[in-house]
């Protein structure tokens, strides 16, 4: 597979930002004080790894294998599902630490999906296209987990 240099900008981005979302989810699971809050920036820490080394099989020219990452990210997705409902309702002492951690990291996953939400329509292959498709939806899914979260603490009100 021979990559465009404009797709191998957008891949290299896309990387950069893989990494700095890995930095960042490591070091706010060692900051955060809520238990619950560090398993889920160690969670998104190891989904991020994943998309960072897609990206770099794309770069080696191959196409990652969808077919795998698609049955772990049901499974996930109904985990979620499940810790959606257990949140409901929970509200208590805002630690403003873990909040503005999570204001960041949103910030972040919101970035992130609106660069592959780009990125997507640049590229010939439809293969890739797939891959790139489903790296964002997982972005989207990691900023509703950090958004749930928040919203069941009492960290982000919706007007």
């Amino acid at each position: 597979m021979q990559l465009s240099p404009k797709e191998q900008n957008f891949l290299n981005d896309a990387k950069s930002q893989e990494i700095l979302c890995i930095k960042k989810y490591n070091n706010y699971a060692n900051q955060a004080q809520d238990p619950e809050l560090k398993q889920i920036f160690q969670k998104l820490a190891g989904k991020e790894q994943e998309h960072l080394n897609s990206i770099n099989q794309i770069l080696a020219g191959q196409v990652p294998a969808m077919n795998q990452q698609n049955q772990q990210n049901q499974n996930q997705q109904q985990q979620q599902t499940q810790r959606q409902a257990s949140w409901q309702g929970q509200t208590g002492f805002v630690n403003q630490q873990d909040a503005d951690l999570c204001h960041d990291i949103l910030s972040t996953e919101k970035f992130a999906s609106q660069a592959y939400d780009t990125a997507i329509f640049e590229f010939k292959d439809a293969n890739i296209r797939q891959v790139l498709n489903h790296i964002q939806k997982e972005e989207q899914e990691h900023g509703e987990e950090i958004f749930n979260y928040m919203q069941s603490k009492g960290m982000y009100k919706v007007q």
